[in-house]
């Protein structure tokens, strides 16, 4: 059974409650967060198995968030994941040369979602 805690940081509350349900269902502990601020103060208090981190949000981007988070020796080695609708051509690989452990398309699938971030969590990319 899981027992990780995954922080989800997105601006959407449809999107929060979806990811939230579905993984608290599967036996996750979650934390939410509104904004990329609100993520790095979470993420530095909880500390969390793993980070799910919108890239459009109100006060600074999930690229800027995932650099402060970079930036602090206690958050540095969280796994952060894109957790983003930027699905074009390209879009993966960029967000992983910027420095994210990983990418994950919304809409999120609820089969495959939970099995996804359980991975993430162990230290294992998904292809």
């Amino acid at each position: 059974m899981a027992d990780e805690l995954v922080l989800i940081v997105d601006d959407n509350e449809k999107n929060v409650k979806l990811a939230r349900d579905v993984l608290r269902f599967a036996g996750f502990r979650t934390v939410q967060a509104g904004s990329g601020g609100e993520g790095v103060s979470l993420a530095t208090e909880h500390l969390p198995d793993v980070i799910l981190m919108d890239i459009r949000l109100p006060d600074m981007d999930g690229t800027a968030a995932l650099r402060r988070l970079r930036e602090d020796e206690r958050t540095a080695p969280i796994p952060v994941v894109a957790l983003t609708s930027f699905a074009m051509k390209g879009d993966r690989e960029r967000f992983l040369a910027e420095g994210f452990d990983g990418y994950l398309e919304k809409p999120i699938s609820v089969t495959n979602f939970p099995d996804e971030v359980r991975r993430y969590c162990a230290g294992r990319e998904i292809e």
